[in-house]
């Protein structure tokens, strides 16, 4: 197994500068390195924009793509689960260009595999993850992970009232399950829509090797209409979520250390130390591997980047899906 500790080589793909020690699964592109080739040119003229109606089961809205996908006001469809929100996570603040939280995070901050979820989490570590952010001390160790780009760039354009506001309206809402973890030998194939792993029509299966592949329970629900309510199965190797347990809970005899030492024996945080049971295992595998690789430089990055640095690809694949399993209520 390799180590992320080996110093990162880059080619070039396509003219985009990869990091090849990067698993692609974590960070939204298919093995090799690539990131999606962009869908080929079409001619004649295009479609007309869908301008119908859309609706969900429970809810009392109706939205059209183009209201469920507007960056500065996203449709919300369930506005009974959440408090109200602030100006920045409905509308985001235009004039910046800051989309509104609630667009890639959902009004409930459940978020989805290629970003983060941000429910739940204290106001100081959701504050000192933005400050990172605008400081240059959190970095994605990919390149191609525009998102993270984003979140910089959004950051450095809010203002500290802005950041607590949005703090406090995600801190005040409770977790709940979101991430089936399934223990498979395989898993859907699948295409990639924006950083998202999105199952194909149809039952064909791959191999699913030492990855984890997270893709929307329900597709639709998910990658065209954004609906918080619909989550998230998560593909694990066979037997990971046992050998994560004990590297979890016991430090695997000195490859690291338990991790209930600093996020709590239930894994549920502790102060500005954030919460990680039932998380997303795509973004934990994120930050693990950020982590390992130096990209993220923030408050008390040393002693993670110490915790992983003995860990081989196939630990972290174990690690995320026993965490991921763990219990949130």
């Amino acid at each position: 197994m390799r180590s992320l500790l080996i110093a990162f080589t880059s080619v070039l793909v396509a003219g985009v500068s990869v990091a090849a020690e990067l698993p692609g699964w974590a960070y939204g592109y298919a093995p090799g390195g690539a990131a999606p080739a962009a869908a080929p040119a079409r001619g004649g003229t295009p479609p007309a924009p869908d301008t119908s109606m859309k609706s969900r089961t429970g809810s009392t809205g109706q939205f059209t793509l183009a209201q469920i996908r507007d960056g500065f006001g996203p449709a919300d469809w369930y506005p009974g689960d959440h408090p109200a929100m602030p100006d920045i996570v409905a509308h985001g603040k235009r004039a910046d260009n800051v989309i509104a939280c609630s667009l890639c995070h959902y009004p409930n901050g459940k978020g989805r595999a290629e970003n983060a979820p941000v429910s739940g989490l204290s106001v100081s570590y959701f504050i000192q993850t933005m400050n990172d952010f605008k400081s240059g001390a959190r970095k994605s160790s990919d390149a191609k992970k525009a998102n993270a780009a984003r979140m910089a760039a959004f950051a450095k354009a809010m203002s500290d009232e802005e950041i607590k506001a949005a703090a406090e309206y995600f801190g005040a809402i409770k977790w709940t399950p979101w991430i089936k973890v399934v223990e498979s030998a395989t898993a859907p194939k699948t295409r990639i829509a924006g950083g998202l792993f999105v199952a194909l029509d149809g039952s064909d299966k791959e191999p699913l090797g030492q990855r984890i592949i997270e893709v929307p329970e329900n597709a639709e629900a998910s990658e065209t209409l954004r609906d918080p309510h619909s989550g998230f199965i998560a593909y694990v190797p066979v037997g990971s979520i046992k050998k994560g347990e004990a590297l979890v809970t016991t430090g695997g005899g000195g490859k690291t250390v338990a991790c209930g030492n600093c996020h709590g024996a239930d894994l549920k945080g502790i102060g500005p130390v954030p919460v990680i049971a039932g998380r997303s295992p795509s973004y934990l595998g994120r930050q693990l591997f950020d982590f390992q690789s130096g990209a993220r430089k923030g408050v008390w990055s040393d002693l993670m980047k110490e915790a992983v640095a003995k860990l081989s690809d196939e630990d972290m694949v174990n690690i995320m899906a026993y965490v991921a399993s763990r219990s949130v209520n």
